[in-house]
């Protein structure tokens, strides 16, 4: 039996949606189907422009074009988190400043924004971990006394909630993932969620290679030209075909992968499995999506023989991340504010289990898999020197 991590699911629609994008002979980016995509996204998350990119990557980096970014600003961030994250910003110019993430849902640590806060901070970058929200009141809160922009890096947030509102459009701006491991998929696949007014029209000129021809297809102008910097930051129409099928689909899928989800932690919250593994944490306040189940093992050393004892009975489970902060890049190019202990510490004990529509059949073979796993006893922990950069107090 081979059981992957990750299988992408198809609702059955998405050929015919491809179809009929071939026959009408519209190829290349914001065609008919691409603007149900743009409203579907307007309609569900309350913002004010919803625009479809190549990637969540793509929409970060036009999140930091958007707020004009360069050398000698800073962007507060978490360190636990996708290359990308930090990666959109840096080619602005801009350092990373890496703060500590909470030890429950392993969101950023708001807490400790204010006193990373500095003359040269224009943003915060929030990362909704596991679909789970950050405290985005307080973080909010924080942004507007400090005149701050806040940027939602909600990759794994579509369709989950915080206090009611999607997420991606709490912040001034939001940024979502349709990758093939996401909930909603379109294989490669993000959207810019614009929830500020002031940057919707200059958004669409980004997008469009700095140009404003988005207007001129709406009738708005008799000819389109260059009128800022920019790229192309827009998906194909088959691209946009596809992920029409998922959003048709979009309420079943995560219904279903909430059922799945339930499952695991049921399984998980009996005591003879409790004192072993550690459950996946939300706030009341927070609706998750079920993008994933990640328990987490005592240590290093027991993360890596849980993962070999899946693997030894062909059950394919993941870890994640390498803190950017102690990446070659992360120590080059950013810094700390703060001793990250809760990041260095969580990076090595999280596992990520296989969810995906389709695993319920094979659910029973996975937990007995679990069961069958005897944990090491925990060594005592030693002193060792760190290679980590010199933390900013």
């Amino acid at each position: 039996m081979n059981i992957p991590f990750n299988k992408p699911y198809m609702t059955g629609k998405e050929l015919f949606h491809i179809a009929e994008a071939h026959f009408n002979g519209k190829l290349a980016g914001d065609g008919p189907f691409t603007q149900r995509c743009h409203q579907w996204l307007e309609q569900r998350t309350g913002t004010r422009k919803a625009l479809l990119t190549h990637s969540c990557t793509a929409a970060l980096e036009m999140a930091a074009l958007l707020l004009d970014l360069g050398p000698g600003d800073e962007v507060i961030m978490p360190s636990y988190t996708f290359v990308s994250t930090a990666n959109a910003f840096v080619l602005r110019g801009a350092t990373p400043v890496f703060v500590d993430i909470r030890a429950d849902t392993l969101n950023i640590d708001e807490t400790l924004i204010e006193a990373a806060i500095t003359p040269r901070t224009k943003a915060i970058v929030v990362v909704h971990y596991a679909g789970v929200g950050c405290e985005m009141d307080a973080i909010m809160a924080l942004a507007h006394r400090h005149g701050l922009f806040v940027v939602e890096d909600a990759a794994q947030g579509l369709m989950a909630s915080y206090r009611g509102r999607p997420l991606g459009s709490i912040g001034h701006l939001g940024c979502l993932s349709f990758h093939e491991t996401k909930n909603i998929i379109a294989g490669e696949g993000g959207a810019l969620l614009v929830n500020d007014a002031r940057w919707v029209e200059r958004a669409e000129i980004l997008r469009e290679k700095g140009t404003n021809r988005s207007q001129f297809f709406r009738g708005e102008v008799d000819k389109y030209t260059w009128c800022d910097v920019g790229s192309s930051f827009l998906p194909g129409e088959l691209v946009a075909a596809f992920l029409w099928a998922q959003m048709q689909e979009a309420d079943r899928i995560t219904q279903q992968r909430l059922e799945l989800w339930q499952r695991y932690d049921r399984f998980f919250a009996a005591a003879s499995r409790s004192q072993r593994f550690q459950r996946p944490a939300a706030p009341v306040h927070c609706q998750h999506n079920a993008h994933m189940y990640a328990i987490r093992l005592h240590d290093l050393a027991q993360r890596s023989a849980f993962i070999a004892h899946l693997k030894s009975h062909g059950i394919h489970s993941v870890f994640h991340y390498v803190p950017l902060h102690s990446a070659p890049q992360g120590k080059r190019l950013g810094r700390c504010h703060g001793i990250l202990a809760v990041t260095e510490r969580e990076a090595e004990r999280l596992v990520r289990l296989p969810l995906w529509l389709g695993l319920e059949a094979h659910l029973e073979h996975v937990q007995a898999a679990i069961d069958g796993f005897v944990p090491s006893r925990p060594q005592a922990a030693q002193s060792k020197p760190s290679n980590l950069p010199r933390p900013d107090r």
